[in-house]
């Protein structure tokens, strides 16, 4: 068994293809010729996204995200927290935690994106490797 994608129900693919892009420097690597599915770059285990739309089309009924009231959230890790969220706040990615140092060595800060889901953007845990 392999975990091969995360899939996000959003507005518009495109469009939330182009806000990862300019936020946070990742790179589209599929976006199907309907528009209604997408995916990054993000390794071996892709962030894909689909329109509401099509799940729609395929009878399901897909809930809003709210970044007050998260059932997950997208981690994303840098070397540089500070300046990634300025990038992302520079693309419209909305302020939900600024800057924090953490207890247990990690440096973190959350943004919500433009469907209200919520990304963390973290340092490396202090003293860990990463398994990349």
């Amino acid at each position: 068994m392999k975990f091969r994608y995360t899939i996000l129900y959003v507005e518009d693919v495109a469009r939330t293809l182009a806000f990862y892009e300019r936020a946070f420097g990742l790179e589209t690597g599929f976006l199907h010729e309907s528009g209604d599915y997408g995916e990054l770059v993000t390794g071996r285990t892709k962030l894909a996204f689909s329109s509401r739309a099509l799940m729609t089309q395929l009878g399901k009924a897909p809930a809003r995200a709210d970044p007050q009231a998260p059932v997950f959230e997208i981690a994303l890790e840098t070397d540089d927290v500070a300046g990634t969220l300025a990038r992302a706040r520079a693309a419209g990615a909305g302020l939900v935690q600024d800057v924090r140092a953490e207890a247990w060595g990690q440096t973190t800060a959350y943004v919500s994106d433009p469907d209200g889901y919520l990304v963390e953007i973290c340092s490396p845990v202090a003293g860990t490797a990463s398994p990349d």
